[in-house]
């Protein structure tokens, strides 16, 4: 088994909300990737919670740690206990129920001798690279597919001029519209505070002895192949297990300074933390 693994932030000077962990128990029989991308808050700050994103992230990450290394349970349940154990330790100055309050998005896998299962929530992403080269991301595609009028929103939003006092307002506008999907019906979820948000991410399983190779990503790390069109799932794949993940967000990076205001790339942030972990199994 091999595993490489790089987190790199967005901006300098900045915390890293993203998390990135492997686990290899003791013993040495299977493993679990982990990747996690905390949601940054409006400008404005205001998210009921007294604790910032990295803080989350790395309780959230921490917990699944524990939980992927006992290998009790499924993945499900896995995540629906570590956040429960995060929100426990909030405190009575942090608002859960506020539709800001600190959270993320979750790509994890775990694997035995006979088996892989697979997890993900929001936006991360896994590949799974199949032992006859085939490559399938694992995805949730409802952040994606958000209702038409949001998803013209941002379009008008990325029309106008960067930096202009219109797309300032817009952004905010549509900010708000996203906003009141997130964790509601008909919207998209993240692992906030609501353990039951589990029973919402997308999971199963595979045969241990189908599957070559496993990267759970966070999207700074997919528009890769979503945004920058730098190459298809398996060309990520290979360009991970070959070149390996600082290289692939090195290139990244360098995509992304060659289109600073996203004209031709249009994107939320010039630069997002970008995190990989990549297990050849």
């Amino acid at each position: 088994m091999r595993i490489d693994l790089v987190s790199e932030p967005g901006t300098a000077g900045r915390p890293n909300e993203d998390l990135a962990a492997a686990v290899v128990p003791a013993g040495g029989v299977g493993g679990a990737v982990l990747a996690l991308d905390g949601v940054t808050p409006p400008r404005d700050g205001v998210t009921g919670c007294v604790h910032d994103v990295p803080w989350f992230t790395a309780r959230l990450g921490g917990a699944l740690q524990e939980l992927l290394t006992a290998r009790t349970g499924t993945l499900r349940e896995a995540l629906a206990e570590a956040v429960a154990r995060t929100a426990a330790r909030h405190g009575t100055g942090c608002d859960l129920r506020h539709v800001r309050t600190p959270q993320a998005t979750v790509a994890m896998a775990r694997w035995d001798a006979e088996r892989v299962e697979y997890l993900v929530l929001s936006d991360a992403a896994l590949l799974v690279e199949r032992t006859d080269g085939e490559v399938a991301a694992v995805l949730d595609r409802r952040l994606a597919e958000l209702p038409e009028a949001v998803r013209a929103q941002r379009a008008a939003v990325r029309a106008l001029p960067a930096g202009s006092p219109e797309r300032e307002a817009a952004g905010r506008a549509y900010g708000r519209a996203v906003e009141a999907l997130r964790n509601a019906e008909g919207g998209f979820f993240t692992a906030a505070a609501d353990p039951s948000v589990a029973a919402r991410a997308v999971a199963g399983t595979l045969a241990r002895p189908e599957v070559a190779a496993l990267a759970a990503l966070t999207d700074g790390v997919t528009r890769y192949t979503e945004v920058l069109r730098l190459g298809d799932w398996a060309q990520l794949s290979t360009a991970l297990r070959k070149e390996g993940a600082r290289a692939v967000v090195a290139r990244i990076r360098a995509a992304e300074a060659a289109d600073p205001d996203g004209a031709a790339y249009p994107r939320g942030k010039r630069h997002d933390d970008a995190s990989a972990v990549f297990a050849e199994l």
